[in-house]
């Protein structure tokens, strides 16, 4: 096993999960099995419980783990499904070492930092890194693992000793250090210093830096390589510059230009070893797929609406915003996505900063689509609902995901079956007309985990014939997607709306449970309650997502067409019979 640390210095948010996706790319397309692991020093056990405008998305995984947005990075780029242990926090090590001592397993030893808690990191990043991550069931070649945080904080530090063994453990040729660090620009100047102190902090904690990827805004200059190179002990071929790029997906191409793969052939030796030729073959071909979609320029935008509760941090809906790219790439189109306060829709808005409220209304009226994202809570739901009903009225394609669906049925219950009181239980437990209803098997008590998570089938119900959804998925009679919710449709008024026009053409294994709803003689009015943005890639967007896009962009039945061409070829390729 080959172990690549990504780690980061000066400040957080330098793009560590980018270069650690990039670099996993790159191998991989030299037929290699490449696993990712992230370690994030919080003492949180996982994100599900965070503010995501304080931490950004939680990413949901196949098996239910709630998890940091970077796993979101691994998998678009790499194409594997990670499990929740593939997300090490302080919680999970602090909560193992505590259970292992209320066992007895420490043998009535005094348990520290080191060799108690250190040696379970060790154990765990090793034993992670062996679990097969796709759908050949061999152990993958090499691991990633990015260490969250910037090196020198205090709650670091148990991780970095454990990595410090674990590379001494590992022995020459199976261990790299990738030190991402920030250069700025003062006053036309290229600084090094911060980069200096950040590899000086990190030698002194015990890790040694093989690889310098500097983030920059421009290219750097050569004086500025050889002077990194010369005070962080590396040489210049060692230092890679990050520029920004167009869009991250070129982030692999700029690596690469710059010899990456080259430098970890000779660190890692990696011409021992010998990948199965179908897995260089598929390698090379995911290569040139890769360059051709993100080397096109396209000019003609496309106007998507996403009206949300946490619009101020971007990464609240990181996947969200990811999918609706991959799917405008897919339709020749570049994404102008346009942020919409839902609080910014509202009467109380209206009345505090008219010129805040007539803006938000604009860029809803003016939108091409509309896509309303999950979310929790009461405050400003009711913009939501309002910029729903426009987009109904007015035959605006739209898109509900999870809250956003729940929202839309307490909409439809409003305004076309004349219950002005419908709205959640999560609103008033005592609701008049409870639309949405919470989850029967749901807790109330302890909040971390307990929601409906990870992977479920969804089936297309009887007379779900004509429904555009449906088709974009091939007319098939399930599908499986990622769940997080604890609230659902309530079933008993399910008839009622159907009636008046709403259909729910899709359920759950119980048939009970409302998965899709969709209003057919609408251009494209379509909620799901599962999360299609996780699964999502720039090679394989999602087709809910891509939906929304090509109806948006008038093309909805050339795409459909399209996709089902696609996903029949590979259907018979598989079965041998092309």
């Amino acid at each position: 096993m080959r172990y690549i640390l990504v780690s980061g210095g000066v400040i957080s948010g330098v793009g560590k999960g980018i270069i650690a996706s990039s670099t996993g790319l790159l191998l991989k397309t030299l037929g290699l099995r490449v696993t990712c692991i992230k370690i994030d020093p919080y003492l949180n056990i996982d994100a599900g419980t965070m503010n995501p405008k304080d931490h950004g998305e939680c990413f949901v995984l196949d098996d239910g783990g709630e998890c940091d947005l970077d796993l979101g990075h691994y998998q678009r780029y790499l194409g594997i499904n990670l499990s929740r242990d593939h997300n090490i926090t302080t919680g999970k090590i602090n909560m193992e070492v505590g259970l292992r001592e209320r066992r007895g397993d420490y043998l009535g030893r005094t348990v520290q930092v080191v060799p108690h808690v250190t040696n379970l990191i060790k154990e765990w990043i090793e034993r992670v890194a062996r679990i097969p991550i796709d759908e050949s069931g061999a152990e993958p070649d090499v691991c990633i693992v990015e260490l969250g945080g910037t090196v020198g904080d205090i709650e670091n530090m148990p991780f970095v000793e454990a990595l410090t063994q674990l590379r001494h453990r590992c022995g020459k040729g199976n261990f790299i250090n990738i030190q991402v660090s920030y250069v700025p620009v003062i006053n036309g100047e290229q600084k090094t210093k911060p980069t200096q102190h950040a590899v000086k902090t990190i030698r002194s904690a015990g890790l040694i830096p093989d690889l310098i990827a500097c983030r920059c805004e421009r290219p750097l200059d050569q004086d500025t390589i050889n002077k990194i190179a010369l005070h962080c002990q590396v040489e210049p071929e060692q230092v890679i510059a990050v520029r920004d790029m167009p869009t991250v997906y070129q982030v692999p191409v700029l690596l690469k230009e710059q010899g990456l793969i080259t430098v970890l052939r000779s660190i890692l030796m990696l011409d021992s070893l010998t990948p199965e030729p179908a897995q260089v073959k598929k390698g090379a071909e995911i290569w040139q797929k890769w360059k051709d979609v993100i080397s096109k320029n396209y000019t003609e935008t496309i106007d998507i609406a996403l009206v949300g509760k946490y619009v101020e941090l971007h990464d609240s809906y990181l996947s969200l915003y990811k999918s609706l790219e991959h799917a405008a790439i897919w339709c020749k189109r570049k994404l102008n996505l346009i942020w919409v306060d839902s609080e910014h829709l509202e009467e109380s808005t209206r009345e505090a900063d008219p010129a805040l409220y007539h803006k938000a209304w604009h860029d809803v009226c003016s939108a091409s689509g509309l896509v309303v994202p999950g979310g929790f809570g009461e405050r400003a739901t009711e913009g939501i609902i309002k910029a729903t009903q426009w987009a109904r009225e007015h035959n605006t394609p739209w898109l509900g995901i999870c809250f956003g669906m729940q929202l839309a049925v307490c909409e439809f219950a409003r305004n076309v079956c004349g219950h002005p009181n419908a709205t959640s239980e999560e609103f008033d437990e005592n609701a008049e007309y409870p639309a949405v209803i919470f989850m029967p098997e749901g807790s109330k008590e302890t909040k971390g985990g307990t929601m409906r998570l990870g992977l479920r089938t969804t089936h297309f119900q009887p007379g779900s014939e004509d429904s555009k959804l449906r088709a974009m998925y091939g007319n098939a009679e399930t599908v499986d997607e990622r769940h997080r919710h604890r609230y659902e449709v309530n079933p008993a008024f399910v008839d009622e709306f159907e009636k008046a026009g709403l259909s729910f053409v899709g359920k759950d294994d119980t048939g009970r449970r409302m998965e899709i709803i969709e209003i057919k003689s609408h251009p494209y009015f379509v909620g799901v309650q599962y999360h299609p943005e996780y699964i999502s890639q720039p090679l394989s967007p999602s087709l809910p997502i891509l939906g929304l896009v090509a109806a948006a962009i008038g093309c909805l039945d050339e795409v459909t067409k399209e996709v089902c061409e696609l996903r029949n070829k590979a259907n018979s390729t598989v079965n041998g019979t092309a």
